[in-house]
């Protein structure tokens, strides 16, 4: 039997993810996953801002570089225009906008906190490739073509049966985490309430290779009297949402015919799929499980929370699990950790989750194809254009607004760090370059903080000019504020025994 503190079932970008990060803790960790490879299947075509910056913190800055100029070439083809001289950024491309809301792209970098903040254009499959390499340079094992099948828990840990090549073999973990999906087999099989509602349309996104394109023009969302038609912002790409009910079957084969019949109904031309490269059917089923925890079975990602792709909040919603997940586990397996502390995974993730679920469905409310749906979208298009308005959703959309309760009243406090540029022994760093080990990192900007021991707590001394104000702050591995100061250091020992298990 092998053993390994964390066994994680599913190796897509959450369970990836998880894995990296507890590995920079010191943990042993197992990753198994029924595919032989990263599946093809159309996903999401970026990846959010925080989720982003959790990989920036763990030194994937270049690879994000070099991944957006290559989709900006693509966007700037799309439209027949040569990239400029020096390249662009995917902000550039889009001309100020910073998203969408029920396909409204009006969500404007001028009215937005923290602009800067924004989606990555990356492709998931590209952050998954990313993300296995990472897992097989820190020497974690990732078992492909090896298939969860049955585990049982006990108060000391899980023994868990993966069968591979026809055989069974048995794995031993102190817990279990079910990165496995929206039809996660781990949820299930633990017993894990999934409560939500039921789907009520069908829609596909798509890679085609189309014959006469043209009729699609132009680029972007719209809305039609028979749904909702995205063309774009790459060669083929398509989504197509009908509001119907939900598909007769979600796993038969997408066939070229079925995608080019709703093609044709939503957009009201005779457009033409030659070839279809990779395809998915979806619906707007959303649910977000009861509790995170049962026992040693946790879960993360889809498997936790599922909804419509509208807005790209998985992605997103996910990797944040994962970075949250991963270091309380971590500290709990290693003995630092104090007990609660995982249960906080729970208590901040989950009402995260219900709030992007719940933007899902508000988007579907203003997309249907009917006159009160106009009237509401009229309106809603009008609130939009107000500042406040249009920086409430763009902030919620893209997750920065997200605050933990982490009993400190400090602005700062619960919410994550933005890249300070700060001054350290005479040289300039980003702040993100200090979390690439996954540790934690205590800030002191003056307020003479004491050194600290704990084997995953970094001390800096540094000069921050964008908040001159902050005399110090207590950073988390996942990169949320602990604690801050802007006087001296009350709060601070309180703050490092809740979260990081250093006696008060």
């Amino acid at each position: 039997m092998d053993s390994f503190d964390v066994i994680i079932s599913g190796a897509g970008s959450v369970g990836l993810m998880l894995a990296c990060e507890l590995r920079l803790a010191g943990v042993s960790v197992v990753v198994v996953e029924r595919l032989a490879a990263i599946d093809p299947t159309i996903k999401a075509g970026g990846i959010g801002p925080i989720a982003a910056e959790a990989m920036l913190r763990r030194g994937f800055g270049p690879a994000f570089a070099n991944a957006e100029h290559e989709t900006a070439k693509a966007m700037f083809a799309m439209r027949g225009q040569p990239m400029p001289k020096g390249g662009a950024s995917l902000a550039s491309v889009m001309g100020g906008v910073i998203g969408h809301f029920a396909g409204l792209f009006m969500l404007l970098a001028q009215h937005q906190q923290e602009p800067e903040r924004r989606f990555v254009g990356v492709p998931q499959q590209l952050v998954e490739a990313w993300l296995e390499q990472r897992a097989k340079e820190l020497g974690i094992s990732v078992r492909r073509e090896h298939e969860l099948v049955e585990f049982e828990q006990t108060d000391r840990g899980v023994t868990a049966e993966v069968r591979h090549a026809g055989a069974v073999q048995v794995l031993h973990g102190a817990y279990l985490v079910g990165c496995d999906g929206g039809r996660s087999f781990v949820r299930k099989h633990a017993g894990f309430e999934f409560p939500g509602t039921e789907p009520t349309l069908t829609g596909y996104q798509a890679l085609v290779d189309l014959e006469d394109g043209d009729k699609l023009l132009p680029l972007g969302w719209r809305r039609t009297p028979r749904g909702m038609l995205a063309y774009g912002p790459v060669p083929g790409r398509i989504l197509v949402v009908e509001f119907d009910g939900a598909p007769s079957t979600r796993d038969a084969p997408i066939e070229r015919d079925e995608v080019q019949a709703a093609l044709r109904r939503v957009s009201g031309t005779d457009v033409t799929i030659r070839a279809i490269k990779t395809a998915t059917r979806w619906t707007d089923n959303a649910r977000v499980a009861t509790s995170y925890r049962n026992g040693r079975v946790l879960l993360a990602g889809d498997a936790a929370h599922v909804h419509s792709p509208f807005g790209g909040q998985g992605l997103n919603l996910g990797i944040t699990d994962a970075v949250n997940l991963g270091w309380k586990l971590a500290g709990l397996i290693a003995g630092w950790a104090p007990p609660a502390l995982l249960d906080t995974y729970t208590t901040e993730r989950r009402p995260v989750a219900l709030r992007a679920v719940d933007a899902t469905r508000a988007q579907i409310a203003l997309m249907r194809p009917d006159p009160q749906t106009t009237a509401m979208r009229d309106l809603f298009t009008t609130l939009l254009g107000q500042p406040s308005v249009n920086a409430y959703i763009g902030g919620m959309m893209r997750g920065i607004d997200v605050r933990y309760d982490v009993g400190c009243a400090h602005p700062l406090a619960g919410m994550a760090l933005p890249d300070l540029e700060l001054e350290i022994d005479g040289r300039t760093t980003l702040a993100f370059e200090l979390f690439a080990e996954g540790n934690a990192v205590l800030f002191d900007f003056g307020a003479g903080t004491r050194e600290l021991a704990h084997p995953r707590i970094r001390t800096v001394r540094a000069r921050c000019a964008a908040k001159p104000e902050l005399r110090a702050a207590l950073v988390r591995p996942d990169g949320y504020v602990a604690w801050a100061s802007d006087a001296g250091t009350d709060g601070l020992d309180a703050a490092l025994a809740t979260w990081s298990g250093v006696p008060a």
